[in-house]
């Protein structure tokens, strides 16, 4: 850091297996990419090119390669697996992610409806292949999924080989933990956190308010994913109590 304080949570560092941050890349040029490494490469874990923003992203090996000489993971959004699957193109899925030279994969089912053992088949197979992150929820508002139904899916697939379980939000914060207005399911992330362990966890927060409740329940290191690249270094005073917000979690009272 710049300078000495004292009373400073301690942080993981780079590379880390938990108090990760996941920056949602959604159409940053070259440029940008290069410039988000240049201020937020200490703070940020992996990246992900959202939904299916990396099929219609113009030099998309070039701002790949700017990742890859920070020695920065990136993957391809889950909304992309599932349109390679639905058009039965999974296999073509494993070939673009070789070209791209794209070693983290995403297997969600937020848009279409895959039977579990089938979806823990697909994690199971692209272990082979690189680092699985596996989304459980839905991005219909409407489908509610009850706490020991997200319980049994998290085990079932980081048994499959899921190295984490990202808990839904999508871009917005408005489905999946979270109500429609962005409010925290509180009773669902808690009962979660009863069998789950949390260090296994990504919850997608793209919202202060959810990251701030992140952080006050686990702690700095919790790992949060969805967040913009503009918040990066917001983000990381607010894990350590030097933001308005959490100024005073980690002062001697």
């Amino acid at each position: 850091m710049n300078f000495n304080l004292t009373q400073i949570p301690e942080r993981t560092l780079r590379p880390r297996t938990h108090g990760l941050t996941m920056v949602m890349d959604k159409g940053l040029s070259t440029q940008e990419a290069r410039n988000l490494m240049d201020v937020g490469l200490p703070h940020i874990d992996i990246v992900k090119l959202g939904f299916g923003t990396s099929f219609v992203t113009p030099n998309l090996k070039e701002k790949l390669e700017v990742y890859r000489s920070y020695d920065m993971p990136v993957y391809f959004g889950g909304t992309l697996f599932e349109a390679f699957l639905i058009r039965n193109q999974f296999d073509e899925y494993i070939n673009v992610c070789k070209e791209f030279g794209v070693s983290y994969m995403e297997v969600s089912d937020g848009s279409i409806t895959i039977p579990h053992a089938e979806k823990c088949g697909y994690i199971e197979k692209l272990t082979k292949h690189g680092v699985v992150l596996s989304e459980v929820g839905s991005k219909d508002a409407a489908h509610i999924i009850p706490p020991y139904k997200w319980i049994e899916l998290m085990k079932a697939e980081l048994e499959a080989g899921s190295a984490y379980v990202i808990a839904e939000a999508r871009e917005a914060g408005n489905v999946g933990i979270y109500r429609g207005s962005g409010e925290v399911r509180e009773g669902l992330v808690q009962e979660i956190l009863t069998q789950i362990p949390e260090e296994k966890i990504l919850w997608e927060a793209p919202q202060k308010a959810q990251q701030l409740y992140f952080l006050e329940l686990i702690g700095c290191n919790v790992n949060l994913g969805n967040i913009a690249p503009t918040e990066v270094i917001a983000l990381e005073t607010m894990r350590i109590g030097l933001r308005g917000d959490t100024f005073e979690l980690y002062l001697d009272k």
